[in-house]
């Protein structure tokens, strides 16, 4: 965790390289953005965040720490979930996280509470994953975006990503290896973070 009510303690890590948990550079770089960018206008303390793809929960319990009211993890691989689990309880963040246990391509409304909403959606999936477009999709139709809400996606660098016309990309950062691409959907925005 670098920043926040937990910033120096250590999380639990996956011995083998099937997962990716964000390196703190990158981190770093999302939350400063997150933070201090005008045009994303997005407050995280008191935040409800979904993490998808959430993996040992690197982003959502650094959001926690930084003051976030309460993360939905979402991860679906059994070796993970033990970890995810373990640096919650490390953490003691079990109050404010839930982990529920489903493949995010297969994420509905009943999962989630009646009219459950969230300001911010970390989407972090396989680098081989070719359906993120879809994934979006499904957020939209069921409206679990709050309308000034942010989606941050973190896809490997170079990769193309069909987008339908309902995006529209605004703006561009890079970070050594990292490509930080802006849009904007109506009154909200997506963030799309290419590694």
């Amino acid at each position: 965790i670098i920043s926040g009510s937990n910033k120096g303690k250590k999380l639990l890590m996956p011995k083998d390289k099937t997962t990716r948990p964000l390196k703190d550079m990158a981190k770093e770089s999302i939350f400063n953005i997150l933070t201090h960018a005008n045009y994303i206008n997005f407050h995280l303390k008191d935040s409800k965040i979904l993490d998808l793809f959430s993996g040992v929960g690197s982003f959502g319990l650094e959001c926690i720490s930084r003051g976030s009211q309460f993360v939905f993890f979402l991860e679906n691989y059994p070796p993970v979930l033990k970890i995810l689990k373990s640096n919650i309880s490390n953490l003691k963040y079990e109050k404010k996280s839930k982990v529920i246990e489903i493949d995010a391509f297969k994420m509905n409304r009943n999962i989630f509470e009646i009219g459950q909403k969230f300001q911010l959606i970390f989407c972090d999936p396989p680098f081989k994953e070719k359906k993120v477009e879809l994934l979006l999709e499904n957020i939209i139709e069921m409206n679990i975006l709050e309308n000034n809400g942010i989606i941050l996606i973190h896809k490997k660098k170079g990769d193309l990503i069909s987008f339908s016309k309902k995006f529209k990309v605004i703006d561009t950062k890079n970070y050594g290896l990292s490509t930080f691409i802006f849009g904007r959907k109506s009154n909200w925005v997506f963030f799309l973070f290419l590694f």
